[in-house]
């Protein structure tokens, strides 16, 4: 299915139903009396989040939602039904926005965790409700209240562990198959990945945890060059990034410069951004005259604490799986 991330709606719940004018009016019987029954309550729309939901795809084709109105009420007392209630199913990590103040009004993370969007407006009382003792024939009743209604953008930012970042050909998509069972588009050309992929990871023990591979990102990014901007807010929520280097494509001259290009982009989009932990993975290790190179960086960044690997062949993807797990609490121990 097609990532889909943004959706624009327009929601209205449904009105209340009136209120009933009505007299009891049997043979034998006098005065029988006012017994118009209350209206029906609207129906409300309501966002739920579903764990099988991955993307805003459906949303994107159904822009108005609207509830049903309540039924009227009735004669003898009979109260009218209620309308049903409109349920919207979205993934977890729905940001509900509202379109016309740019208000964050709800934000989804706990799985089937529901939030009423708009709520349905109450049935009229009907002429029973106004009989008193001075107004024994009350010929009134009371309108629905109206429903409410909303224009609304929604949001998905993937709930992830782990996030993966780094310049186009970096290997993330690589790293994630190897990581995780997510299978993501692979080849040897920039910007393979279109869109963000979410693989579980499951550690040699201990829980597992979400991994996200984010689009390569450019620089300016932040600005909406290449793909980054749509995709920098999905990495917001993850607890650690890890920042991926093609060791293979380092010069020796400027060893840092990707590194520091990804970094500032980090940065400028997001002060919390760019203050995440990170963990430093220079890839493809196994290829020719890279050992040579990482270590280069390795000077240059005046700190050992680099993990060297290679995803396409595996070697140091299980050492890299652990101290995720460590990092991110997921261990037994």
């Amino acid at each position: 299915m097609k990532f889909i991330d943004e959706a624009t709606i327009f929601v209205r719940s449904g009105n209340g139903g009136p209120g009933c004018v009505s007299f009891r009016r049997e043979r034998f019987i006098e005065r029988g009396g006012p017994d118009g029954g209350d209206g029906g309550n609207g129906g409300s729309i309501i966002l739920k989040t579903d764990k099988s939901k991955r993307t805003l795809f459906d949303l994107r084709r159904q822009r108005i939602i609207r509830a049903k109105n309540g039924s009227p009420g009735m004669g003898r007392l009979r109260h009218g039904k209620n309308a049903p209630h409109q349920i919207i199913p979205v993934p977890p990590g729905t940001l509900v926005i509202n379109e016309d103040t740019g208000e964050t009004i709800a934000d989804l993370t706990q799985p089937d965790q529901q939030f009423v969007l708009a709520k349905g407006g109450i049935g009229g009382r009907g002429n029973k409700r106004f009989s008193t003792a001075t107004n024994r024939a009350p010929r009134h009743a009371q309108p629905g209240m109206p429903g409410e209604e909303f224009n609304l953008r929604l949001e998905l930012k993937l709930l992830a562990d782990v996030g993966l970042v780094g310049l186009p050909n970096a290997g993330k998509s690589t790293l994630v198959s190897r990581l995780s069972s997510a299978r993501p588009k692979i080849a040897d050309y920039p910007f393979t990945t279109l869109a963000p992929s979410l693989g579980m990871v499951q550690p040699g023990y201990g829980e597992p945890f979400a991994v996200a591979d984010i689009p390569g990102l450019i620089e300016g990014a932040h600005q909406g060059v290449g793909l980054g901007i749509q995709f920098l807010k999905h990495i917001e929520r993850t607890g650690i990034l890890v920042h991926i280097i093609d060791v293979s494509a380092i010069d020796p001259d400027t060893p840092l410069e990707a590194y520091h290009l990804i970094n500032k982009e980090l940065e400028q989009y997001s002060k919390a951004l760019g203050q995440k932990p990170q963990l430093l993975v220079l890839n493809k290790i196994d290829l020719t005259g890279a050992r040579e190179k990482a270590d280069a960086f390795i000077e240059a960044l005046g700190n050992n604490d680099v993990i060297t690997l290679s995803a396409a062949t595996g070697k140091g993807t299980d050492r890299l799986k652990q101290i995720l797990a460590e990092k991110l609490g997921k261990t037994d121990g």
